[in-house]
């Protein structure tokens, strides 16, 4: 939870408001108290959504409908005003986590917890559909965990079945993942009861397994895949419960049982009154716990009077409520992060001191512990060399430092560390995160703060909507990958249809590599592909390889993980083919060649990293000798991939600031624009430069997005609309001699 900002309210219908549990788009959550003690989650609706007639009828007849569920699973509605200016309706306060925080944290839950948490959710959402409604968004958010049960949340978005004409034709309502193939196709003013308990099947297959049946990744693909694919439920060892899921999740509406008669087909004891969270793991409980413990700390009710502009700060114990409240950072002393350092970045490794005595920091978000620790480290190696190559100048109007936090590849962690980030003033902007999952978790907080974040290694072809465009991918996408790749194994004489091989042990990133480059085959070239999805975990590929083959497939593109890679390799060496083969850069780790041993010669990689004379032990692009020197000098060894973009967008956000800087002095506008500018969506302070000069974090942003930078591994430059980098510029690398050499830039078509 959040303190109160200067423009909130300090009470709302008889609630003293104690801060800000979340905001959306279409209101703010609160945490307030009544004047009897009673806590209560009150949403305030948006003024943009208040003046809408249509909405606001919506709102009321839902308020309405609502109050008439009575459930002790589902959160009852204590509050509402519906025809104030600004509409308000309050839910009971549940201090628990969400299922989503637990299953992040914690991992999937024992089989028993998923039967007593379906048996109840069944429960809460029988009553919600005797009352003529359906939720409509039932997911692991909206539900909380406590130690007699769960409990179903939020009805913001849930529909009398009278009133489902007011909802707009082919609007999609719910999140995708966890919506039906009903609404996933457009028709969700007609989705009802049966989507729920679609619904209900996708967040118990989540807590049983720690991941969406139908996966993640871009909104598209994740609406097809539940109108067409079979729900993965790999990992659900228990007869009964897979095969309960399987009917929840069954494309006709029709064919599911109704959420009344889940309650008697789950044989399961649920937790009576008054019991302990033994339906849970001892690790959910203990969570459960914390989150209970931190109300004691509460303020009183007098301590969180806001009639001032400016929002005092909150007493201690307060703060330490907030902390709890925002999931776990009470444990931030004790290891959240695995690694966390602040340090002056001159070569000997003290903090130079600028002429005006500034210093400020450039932050690494990073996975160092993690599945791409190498990479992480890399990156974090590239921004140390950045600025102890800035700090090295005696013109330099400041002084930067770097701070490194780790995130472990987990998105629960990583949303932790962009938190941590956010609250920091010195940090100007942040390097990462390093994989897709974390870098989509982690989003929502820089947008909030318009602090500006820059990846290099994150290469999904789309993201959660923002609305401070404080993101910036620079590095070619998926998307944009497939186009070299494409245009390396297609056009060639010898080749006509490429065999594209999905293998779902790649996670997103394979199934976005895919299904772009046998998207991009027939618009590039005159070509076609033949495409086969393999299931995660699949150990013999010969088969898939053969039906590759047997469509006659005159080139094979390997979309995964370079386990799979390898299993690739192998079954290929084992037939005539003799074609060009290549695999996703994701596979190109040290674990293919290892793996495939001599199958693995001749195999080629379209890459978005340069070599910088490391990767493949040879020179690389020229004008990197001296950052290849710096590097072995400070590090001790070739710079390894991903190394060169780091330095290469730390020094972009050096220029900037530094152009900022420069410009405030001067009293110009500098070359990039008003450092007072800010983007849509930001706070006007946000562009204001600091008392000691720093620019205001708005105006970096815009900045950023307006700059050109020459770096060592590619030009940098922006798009307006998404603020991906503009060209496709990638980098081609084949297996030889039980290495990977570094061929050059990645050919792009002569037209």
């Amino acid at each position: 939870m959040d303190a109160l900002r200067p423009g909130d309210p300090a009470r709302i219908g008889g609630h003293r408001l104690l801060g800000r549990l979340g905001a959306g788009g279409m209101g703010v959550v609160y945490l307030g108290r009544t004047e009897a003690g009673a806590l209560a989650a009150i949403k305030v609706i948006l003024p943009e959504y208040a003046g809408d007639e249509d909405f606001r009828t919506r709102f009321r007849r839902e308020t309405e409908a609502a109050r008439r569920v009575d459930s002790p699973w589902a959160v009852p509605v204590t509050g509402a005003d519906t025809e104030s200016e600004t509409p308000w309706l309050a839910t009971e306060f549940v201090p628990g986590p969400t299922l989503s925080e637990v299953v992040a944290r914690c991992g999937p839950l024992p089989t028993r917890s998923v039967h007593v948490l379906g048996r109840l959710l069944s429960r809460a959402l029988t009553a919600v559909h005797g009352e003529g409604l359906a939720h409509r968004d039932v997911k692991p958010g909206n539900v909380l965990l406590t130690a007699d049960g769960p409990r179903l949340i939020d009805f913001g978005i849930a529909r009398a079945a009278e009133a489902t004409a007011l909802t707009a034709t082919g609007l999609v309502v719910g999140t995708p993942g966890f919506l039906p193939p009903e609404q996933a196709t457009g028709a969700g003013a007609g989705a009802g009861p049966e989507g729920d308990v679609f619904s209900l099947g996708c967040l118990l297959a989540y807590a049983a397994t720690g991941r969406p049946p139908f996966g993640s990744g871009a909104v598209d693909a994740l609406l097809y895949r539940t109108v067409h694919d079979e729900p993965d439920l790999a990992g659900v060892d228990d007869p009964a419960l897979r095969a309960l899921l399987g009917e929840c999740l069954a494309k006709d509406p029709a064919a599911r049982p109704a959420a009344a008669d889940l309650d008697t087909r789950i044989a399961e004891d649920v937790p009576g009154d008054g019991a302990s969270a033994d339906w849970l793991p001892e690790d959910v409980a203990r969570m459960i716990a914390e989150r209970s413990a931190a109300m004691l700390a509460l303020p009183d009710i007098e301590a969180t009077v806001n009639t001032s502009a400016t929002t005092p700060a909150p007493a201690p114990a307060r703060r330490r409520f907030l902390a709890l409240a925002a999931g776990g950072a009470v444990a931030l002393g004790a290891g959240t992060f695995a690694a966390v350092r602040l340090i002056g970045d001159e070569p000997d490794g003290r903090s130079g001191a600028s002429p005006a005595g500034r210093r400020w920091v450039i932050g690494v978000h990073a996975d160092l512990t993690g599945a791409q620790k190498a990479a992480g480290r890399a990156q974090e190696r590239g921004v140390r060399l950045a600025v102890d190559r800035f700090n090295s100048r005696t013109d330099k109007p400041f002084t930067l430092g770097v701070k490194v936090l780790d995130d472990g590849g987990d998105p629960a962690r990583s949303v932790r560390v962009a938190e941590e980030f956010a609250r920091d003033r010195d940090v100007l902007a942040v390097i990462g995160p390093t994989g897709d999952a974390a870098t989509g978790a982690a989003l929502p907080a820089y947008d909030e703060a318009v602090l500006p974040l820059l990846t290099v290694s994150s290469l999904q072809i789309s993201y959660p909507a923002r609305v401070n465009a404080a993101f910036f991918q620079a590095s070619p996408s998926y998307a944009a990958l497939s186009m070299p790749i494409v245009n390396r194994l297609l056009l060639r004489p010898d080749v006509e249809r490429l065999g594209v091989l999905i293998d779902r042990s790649g996670g997103q990133a394979a199934y976005q590599a895919g299904y772009a480059t046998n998207l991009m085959t027939p618009s590039l070239t005159t070509g076609t592909t033949h495409p086969r999805v393999v299931p995660a975990g699949t150990s013999d590929l010969g088969p898939v390889i053969a039906d590759l083959l047997g469509h006659r497939s005159d080139a094979l593109f390997y979309a995964g993980d370079a386990a799979g890679g390898a299993r690739a390799a192998r079954a290929l060496a084992a037939t005539p083919f003799k074609g060009p083969s290549m695999a996703q850069h994701t596979a190109m780790r040290p674990e293919f060649l290892e793996r495939a041993g001599e199958t693995a010669e001749g195999w080629e990689f379209i890459a978005p990293f340069t070599d910088a004379g490391g990767v493949s032990g040879e020179p690389g692009v020229p004008g990197a000798a001296g950052f290849v020197t710096a590097h072995r000098k400070r590090f001790g060894a070739a710079p390894a991939a991903w190394s060169a973009e780091a330095y290469d967008v730390t020094g972009l956000v050096a220029q900037e600031v530094a152009a900022l800087v420069v410009s405030a002095t001067k009293g110009g506008a500098g070359r990039t624009g008003s450092p007072t500018a800010t983007p849509s969506g930001s706070t006007p302070s946000g562009g204001t430069p600091s008392a000691d000069g720093r620019p205001g974090r708005a105006a970096l942003v815009a900045a950023i997005a307006a700059s050109r930078y020459e770096g060592i591994s590619r030009t940098y430059a922006f798009d307006e609309e998404r603020q991906q980098l503009v060209g496709q510029d990638a980098h081609l690398y084949r297996a030889e001699g039980g290495r990977y050499r570094y061929l050059g830039p990645a050919p792009k078509p002569k037209s």
